[in-house]
């Protein structure tokens, strides 16, 4: 909305006023809250698990295989500068020199998702390449979480026995 109009809602005793100029799908991107029938329909940023093992550049591989065993998940997510995904270390990787820095091991650039994509069309497309969870990143590469295949065919299940939207 204009900066305008967030100041008339905030005069009209709104306390939770936005100016986001980027837009509605740079939001929906970003998997920031929605209202009205968007918060009906399923989405990957909605069903990611948020607490992902991460570590950062100069981190070693011990540490991360440390977080990576505490949390039950099969890799560590390295991230910079507030969140963004740089690479992953993944269990060939963990497996390695515990000294080796995460920069050093990681498999840099790896596939992501946006928080707003269609959910069964990501689903079709894992499938397709047998791949068992995907990040959700914001449109400036931050972590939002780990897409499990798992629990999104589990929710497409359930929406689909409710009638409730999935995209």
């Amino acid at each position: 909305m204009s900066p305008r109009a967030a100041c008339r809602l905030e005069t009209l005793g709104f306390t939770a006023v936005y100016d986001y100029t980027a837009g509605k799908a740079d939001w929906l991107a970003a998997g920031l809250p929605t209202e009205g029938t968007a918060t009906t329909t399923l989405r990957p940023g909605a069903l990611a698990r948020t607490d992902v093992p991460t570590c950062a550049p100069d981190e070693t591989v011990a540490i991360a295989r440390r977080r990576v065993a505490a949390s039950g998940e099969d890799r560590c997510v390295v991230t910079f500068g507030g969140g963004v995904v740089l690479g992953v270390l993944d269990q060939s990787a963990l497996a390695g020199d515990e000294d080796t820095p995460a920069v050093d091991a990681m498999r840099s650039g790896p596939a992501t998702v946006r928080a707003h994509e269609d959910l069964h069309a990501l689903v079709g497309r894992m499938r397709a390449r047998d791949v068992a969870a995907i990040l959700v990143t914001d449109p400036d590469g931050r972590l939002l979480g780990l897409l499990h295949r798992d629990d999104a065919d589990a929710a497409l299940a359930q929406a689909h026995q409710t009638g409730r939207q999935a995209r």
